[in-house]
């Protein structure tokens, strides 16, 4: 019967050049959806315990969504997945692009590599035919270079997932790329492709994706297009950024309601944002640090959004999405264009490094896309050497006689190339800021600010407490695509699913009860990582469901094409199954769930003395222990109960001795 999914895995033993189909079977689907339920469904039991995630043993999976090929809109993400040599723990990475339907077109939910083959290779999916093709010409090539190559010789209809030099190198800030420059950035999965001599995955296939009810999907998608047409004149990016200033002056805040987003999206993309974060106290500034006092309206010019979008020369939309919030720009210099950069790349590599030079944003952007690293972390780690060059912890002749002042701009696009290739000082910093700190000694500790090994994103949790609450107790520490006390408000879940607290758009309340920790903030807090699991499972764009749930139907989409007739509160279980099963993979690999605390820097602890945070601080054990709690976890250690897994028909071992995993 026609459910939108596969029904399929491929298997692929690196090691012995072997494959092997399995198939799904429909509760399994049912239990755990398709993309990252799936993959941690298959991942819990496969992946040892205290796996080296270099190792043989550690499994590489490449998962599509449920949704994805079935006439959703949004549904164009893909997930890699597998152990994570960043922070030890469950480690996936999302990314749009075209690649997602390619991996069901060749007849499968997901492919997954095991092992660790003796010379550089690719995997070829070709109209029903799999082979591992040697990669020796294309190692040492960039990601889009190794695009470029792999589709001059299968054509146009081949979609690729590449890394570059950094992964080669098992960076373990490294991610996987496709369409030329679209990353699935985190977790350091990019390194463990390389580990594996993995060049590259070229899909080409023609099979069909059928859902149970096409008509009843189309009417749906109609329905939420009108919804992302709907567009209001916004006026100047200026006119955002001062809206950034009021926000941070008034002792209130609003619910707001995605709509709102989404405007600022189709008319700039994520970058829309750029003046606004810093001005309102959710981007961090300086190596969290700093405030809107060292990065005012005046210095972020910079990453003005229109400024920007005057570089653009075409929009970009990922697949099967009507939205398209990306660009490519046009650039002068060694490269010629690029993808616009994003909102995190353009903070991280510009406000976090205090840079002020527009040029060097694009620059640096394509430079970490074509090496395959992720922005995030990159820029993280750079502004972490900058204050360690600051403090005298790094001298110049540690950097290489790199001159590592805060905003020196030359200096960070000759140390971001130094850390792709692992040159000199890049190579002590190509892991991230955690394992540099280590490397370099002296106090450099003092300087990181991460949870779990991984660079927080630049949304500030001494802006919006939520953020430091996933950033801390998410089984892939430090994300910021889970959820938020924003997120919680636009993704509207109250108004499908019984007994979540209501937000009503546009409701005015304290800027002070944002940082009690409350039974209500801990409910929405593991609602978004619920609701989230099941977006991830669909293949959906977290994006499109900011216009929340009655705008994009994610639970009547899924309904529609599985003829499941689930109720939305019948999702959100699948969500904590799938979250109690990461968490457990944790527990099976040693991770201590407390251990992915975020640094104190970006939690208030102490509090700045300046700025749109100022005095403000996350009461965040308090927080963690009540997010624990609504799951049915140890409220103290993190870790699922006997009870919370027999309840979700999980099955695992238990340590010897304890109720919990």
């Amino acid at each position: 019967m026609n459910r939108g999914y596969m029904g399929k895995v491929l298997m692929v033993d690196l090691s012995r050049g072997q494959f092997k189909e399995e198939t799904v079977p429909d509760e399994v689907y049912e239990k755990y959806l398709s993309g990252l339920g799936l993959a941690a469904y298959l991942l819990y039991d496969r992946i040892p315990e205290a796996a080296d995630p270099l190792g043989p043993d550690n499994i590489l999976g490449f998962v599509s969504g449920l949704l994805t090929g079935t006439g959703s809109l949004f549904a164009g993400r893909w997930m890699v997945v597998g152990k994570s040599p960043l922070t030890g723990s469950w480690g996936d990475a999302n990314c749009g692009g075209s690649f997602s339907p390619a991996i069901k077109r060749c007849g499968y939910d997901g492919i997954f590599f095991t092992g660790i083959s003796d010379k550089p290779v690719y995997l070829l999916v070709k109209r029903g035919r799999v082979e591992l093709k040697d990669a020796s010409s294309l190692w040492g090539k960039d990601a889009i270079e190794t695009e470029e190559m792999l589709q001059e010789e299968y054509g146009p209809s081949a979609r690729t997932a590449v890394i570059g030099p950094a992964g080669e190198r098992l960076s373990l800030i490294s991610g996987i790329c496709n369409d030329k420059g679209r990353i699935a950035a985190r977790s350091g999965l990019g390194a463990v492709m390389g580990s594996k001599k993995l060049k590259a995955v070229v899909l080409d296939g023609n099979r069909r994706i059928l859902p149970y009810d096409r008509d009843a999907v189309h009417k749906l998608s109609r329905k939420c297009n009108k919804w992302v047409r709907f567009q209001l004149p916004l006026g100047p990016s200026i006119v955002v950024g001062l809206l950034g200033t009021l926000l941070r002056i008034l002792p209130t805040a609003m619910a707001q309601d995605g709509l709102i987003y989404k405007m600022i999206l189709r008319q700039w993309g994520t970058g829309g944002l750029n003046q606004m974060s810093p001005e309102w106290g959710d981007s961090p500034i300086k190596n969290w640090r700093g405030s809107s006092a060292d990065w005012p309206l005046r210095k972020s010019r910079s990453a003005d959004p229109d400024k920007i979008n005057k570089s653009e020369f075409i929009k970009y939309h990922c697949y099967s999405c009507p939205l398209g919030c990306g660009g490519k720009c046009s650039m002068t210099g060694k490269y010629t264009e690029t993808h616009k950069p994003e909102y995190e790349s353009v903070l991280a590599l510009g406000g976090l490094c205090l840079n002020e030079d527009t040029d060097s944003l694009f620059l640096l952007n394509e430079m970490l896309n074509r090496g395959g690293m992720d922005t995030i972390s990159a820029g993280a780690t750079v502004a972490f050497a900058m204050e360690c060059y600051e403090k005298g912890i790094i001298t110049r002749e540690d950097a290489d006689g790199l001159d590592l002042r805060w905003g020196n701009s030359s200096a960070m696009i000759s140390l971001v190339h130094k850390m792709i290739n692992r040159e000199g000082i890049g190579d002590i910093l190509a892991d991230g800021s955690k394992l540099a700190a280590e490397r370099i000694g002296r106090g450099a500790h003092q300087c990181t600010v991460h949870a779990g090994g991984q660079e927080p994103a630049m949304h500030d949790s001494r802006q919006d407490p939520g953020f430091g609450v996933h950033y801390s107790v998410e089984p892939t520490p430090g994300r910021h695509t889970i959820g938020a006390q924003l997120y919680y408000e636009m993704y509207q879940l109250w108004k499908k699913v019984p007994g979540l607290p209501k937000k009503w758009p546009f409701q005015i309340y304290h800027k002070n009860r944002k940082y009690v920790a409350s039974e209500e903030h801990a409910k929405e807090a593991a609602a978004c990582s619920k609701y989230m699991n099941i977006i991830n499972g669909a293949g959906l764009c977290m994006f499109g469901t900011f216009l929340g749930v009655t705008r994009t139907p994610t639970f009547d989409w899924l309904n529609a094409v599985t003829g499941w007739n689930k109720k939305p509160e019948e999702y959100m279980v699948i969500g904590e199954r799938i979250q109690t099963l990461k968490q457990a993979f944790n527990i099976k690999q040693g991770i201590d769930p407390q251990a992915n605390k975020l640094s104190g820097r970006a939690l208030g602890a102490p509090p700045q003395a300046a700025g749109a945070n100022k005095g403000r601080s996350v009461p965040i054990e308090k927080m963690m222990g009540d997010y624990w709690s609504q799951f049915g976890w140890d409220p103290s250690t993190g870790k699922p109960t006997k009870a919370s897994l027999s309840r979700l028909g999980i099955e695992t071992k238990c340590v010897e001795g304890s109720d919990a995993v």
